[in-house]
């Protein structure tokens, strides 16, 4: 008896839970699956320009000792960075990391205006090869933060639809926050790393 009682409600869930499938569930986890895959891409890149910076670091102050404000700057910056534990789906966690992840590259940018004063540093192999490294991080980060922008854009435009949104609040789907910039163009553009021209004015 306690044992048909249990099949029977299991075929009445299966019952109930078929249609889902037709209103978007499956649909919504795959997309969910994704933002949480690109999310990964991001801090993968992100971590990746983090361990970068030491030796970028030690390789400036070989040359430019002096400049010990701009490369504690850079240093404080990663730190701060790399200390915070990012929550993508709490908007306020992702602002405080985007912030971080913005102070580290003004840091990077200010150290990269010095180095243009001290010649020999700039025909210095190990930093040319740091050069290359860090441009090259910077476009993947540019790379994986679109597609998280994009892949959160179609998440939460999936939920917002009829009538998978019905699906969406049923199992208490919500929209996720995403990247945002003042100037939507710097997302476009990633940033320029040129150590054998001087900056522009």
């Amino acid at each position: 008896m306690f044992t048909a009682s249990r099949m029977i409600v299991r075929l009445c869930m299966l019952l109930l839970l078929a249609p889902l499938a037709g209103c978007g569930y499956n649909q919504i986890q795959s997309l969910d699956e994704q933002t949480k895959a690109n999310w990964s891409e991001v801090l993968n890149q992100y971590q990746r320009r983090a361990d970068l910076i030491p030796n970028l670091v030690n390789t400036v102050k070989g040359y430019a000792q002096q400049e010990q404000a701009v490369l504690i700057g850079v240093t404080e910056a990663r730190a701060k960075a790399t200390s915070i534990t990012v929550k993508p789906d709490d908007e306020a966690s992702l602002r405080s990391f985007q912030r971080a992840q913005g102070e580290v590259s003004s840091a990077l940018s200010r150290l990269l205006v010095v180095s243009e004063n001290y010649p020999q540093l700039k025909s210095d192999q190990n930093f040319r090869d740091l050069q290359v490294q860090l441009e090259g991080t910077e476009n993947r980060i540019t790379v994986a933060r679109n597609r998280y922008i994009q892949s959160v854009q179609e998440y939460n435009t999936t939920i917002r639809q009829f009538p998978t949104n019905l699906t969406a609040m049923m199992f208490h789907a919500s929209i996720k926050p995403n990247f945002t910039v003042e100037n939507e163009a710097v997302l476009e553009k990633p940033p320029v790393v040129d150590f054998g021209s001087a900056p522009a004015k």
